[in-house]
């Protein structure tokens, strides 16, 4: 038996009040696309007492989707590759950028200034129907949730080109330093565990992965004679290896995404006990991601080897990065640092 919704305007005008805060709590609250997608999907089910709910958002070309999230009473899934849309009900919201609302099924577009995704709602069969207002009080909450997603759906576009000037400049340092000059295939994600272990949160361990990727940025600047010396550098030589970290800051500051980056390469060479470079900071003066970097340097510079130094072992370096802990490295950077080598297979460094 299908009972209708018989509410009064009051208690219709409080309902759209309390979905859109919840809505509008919760974009302000989420910071990844895929997260905001479930939890907006999860919500919805209970403002509108529905059993499923998709939410799908479209690629560029508006023939597939590019995410797509799926709630029932028994699961909850993320696809979060382009397939092929095949569903009817999904096809004619497309087609006819429309709403459907039939008995105990409603789905309307989600439309920001173009069509980017669509919303399907089910009751279950024996339960109440979807009304007018129903379908009224959806494409008023989510005309706040499109906006949050379309921020984010953005903020990623944004983060892609970003990361492609990074390995832009990577691949340029790579030409300019010698392979045994640079680090192993591990460091970014040595470093990036780091970050985890230490409860960072996400923008932080972002910044870090990019700053561990173009710390050496500043070496495209050191002659080639002095970068690929193999006996000991002089004062002079060693002064300007120093400038190393000011240089890459310097190279990196025009590209105002990368802002929460430069302190973390002007700062990498700092130490705990403020004897490092280039400014003498110490303890938590120095970034924390700076602090991290510090010691997965090390650790790389002693196990994976460089032309001026010989290679040590897996322990060697462990035992040394320890003597080290309160004078050159954060005690809590070398704790988190020991507690990730128990996890990885460190055996990856004596194959490079």
């Amino acid at each position: 038996m299908n009972t209708k919704n018989y509410l009064t305007p009051t208690k219709k005008y409080k309902s759209l009040v309390s979905a859109s805060h919840s809505i509008f709590r919760l974009v302000n609250s989420t910071y990844e696309l895929k997260d905001l997608v479930s939890r907006l999907a999860k919500l919805i089910c209970q403002i509108f007492n529905a059993q499923n709910c998709t939410i799908l958002l479209l690629d560029q070309t508006k023939k597939y989707s590019a995410l797509k999230c799926v709630i029932t009473y028994k699961k909850r899934f993320i696809i979060d590759k382009k397939i092929k849309i095949t569903n009817r009900i999904e096809k004619r919201i497309l087609k006819k950028l429309s709403a459907v609302k039939k008995g105990d099924i409603l789905g309307i577009p989600l439309i920001c200034e173009d069509i980017i995704g669509l919303i399907v709602l089910k009751r279950p069969k024996k339960g109440l129907i979807f009304e007018q207002f129903d379908q009224e009080m959806l494409m008023t909450v989510f005309e706040q949730a499109m906006i949050g997603i379309k921020n984010l759906q953005l903020y990623e576009e944004q983060q892609r080109i970003v990361l492609g000037s990074i390995k832009a400049l990577v691949t340029l340092l790579d030409t300019r330093v010698p392979r045994e000059y640079t680090h192993s295939p591990y460091f970014s994600k040595l470093v990036s565990l780091i970050s985890e272990q230490m409860h960072l949160d996400t923008k932080q361990i972002e910044s870090i992965k990019y700053a561990s990727l173009l710390h050496d940025t500043g070496k495209v600047d050191i002659p080639p004679e002095i970068l690929t010396k193999r006996s000991k550098l002089t004062p002079r030589e060693y002064d300007i290896i120093k400038r190393h970290p000011v240089k890459g800051a310097q190279i990196l500051r025009p590209l105002q995404i990368l802002k929460p980056v430069i302190p973390i390469i002007m700062h990498h060479h700092e130490k705990y006990d403020g004897t490092g470079y280039p400014s003498r900071l110490k303890k938590d003066q120095i970034p924390i991601g700076a602090r991290i970097m510090s010691v997965a340097d090390a650790f790389e510079a002693m196990v994976y080897g460089r032309p001026y130094r010989e290679r040590k072992d897996i322990n060697s370096a462990i035992k040394e990065i320890k003597k080290k802990s309160g004078a050159q490295f954060d005690p809590k950077v070398v704790e988190a640092f020991l507690k990730v080598l128990k996890k990885i297979n460190t055996k990856n460094y004596l194959k490079s």
